[in-house]
């Protein structure tokens, strides 16, 4: 289990219109950790810990590290490392509706800083949504990374949104139905026909995001069924976690970009929202 390292009102930077806010934790590289209505005091982000947030990860080849006493590989993380050991950030600038932070992630399991990479997330409020533009560099010579799944990004929300939807059929945005799951533990995985994916709470609520080069998912919510079924309340280490994915290979010189819509509201407010992003972006 990592570190817990819930976020505090002055650990946060707000960015704020009349419809959202959003709050980038400073002692978690800059990482989103909070996102709501901006008349709400109800975090959709699970934020108990480095590893959760919404934030960039990758990962590389086996290299011998340790995760709690679980074998790991190289895992460059934007929040920090499981331990509680935050990424560092080497610029930031902010203001009301937009955010620029770059930060040197940290290794997930050994907490070292990888000063071969950067990570670079810009925030901007458009409405009712948010935009982030990740950015990732590699400046090492290591020629073996294997591909691997990545992270774009990692998404983690409060677990009383339990139920997952995405749309996994033939006809993309043609209004057919959309798959509805309670994820279970560990990770599994469904196609992103329309490149998004939302969780909901029993009242058809959440939250969801949109990433258009992304064409397959992960997900899971913590812990097991089995096990929250001994528990009798819920706890914030619990959580529900989704992340959109490519697979891909971290090569020297290697650079790679990509945006995120996130959106907050009914299921169907949230799939309206994207299908008019996903209109927009092909000039329909």
């Amino acid at each position: 289990m990592a570190q817990q390292v819930e976020p505090t009102e002055s650990d946060l930077v707000w960015l704020k219109n009349s419809e959202v806010k959003v709050g980038l934790k400073k002692s978690s590289g800059g990482a989103i950790a909070w996102i709501s209505s901006t008349n709400s005091d109800k975090n959709l982000i699970n934020a108990h810990d480095r590893g959760r947030l919404v934030q960039q990860s990758w990962y590389g080849k086996d290299d011998g590290s340790l995760w709690a006493k679980k074998p790991w590989n190289w895992n460059p993380v934007q929040g920090g490392d499981w331990q509680g050991r935050s990424a560092t950030i080497l610029h930031q600038q902010h203001d009301q509706v937009r955010s620029i932070v770059r930060t040197r992630p940290v290794h997930w399991a050994t907490g070292a800083d990888i000063d071969e990479c950067e990570m670079q997330q810009t925030v901007t409020l458009d409405e009712a949504l948010v935009h982030i533009k990740y950015d990732f560099s590699y400046r090492g010579t290591e020629q073996n990374h294997p591909e691997r799944h990545q992270e774009m990004p990692a998404f983690f929300v409060d677990a009383a949104m339990d139920t997952l939807i995405l749309y996994e059929g033939d006809r993309p945005w043609m209004d057919e139905d959309v798959t509805r799951r309670q994820p279970d533990f560990p990770n599994e995985y469904a196609r992103l026909s329309e490149h998004w994916a939302a969780y909901v709470d029993g009242s058809n609520q959440g939250i969801g995001l949109f990433v258009p080069q992304a064409e397959d998912a992960t997900f899971y919510r913590y812990p097991a069924k089995a096990d929250r079924l001994k528990k009798d309340t819920v706890n914030d280490s619990w959580c529900s976690y989704v992340a959109p994915i490519r697979t891909l290979k971290v090569t020297p010189n290697f650079e790679y970009s990509f945006d995120v819509w996130i959106s907050i509201g009914s299921a169907e407010e949230i799939r309206g929202c994207f299908k008019k992003l996903a209109e927009r972006s092909s000039g329909r």
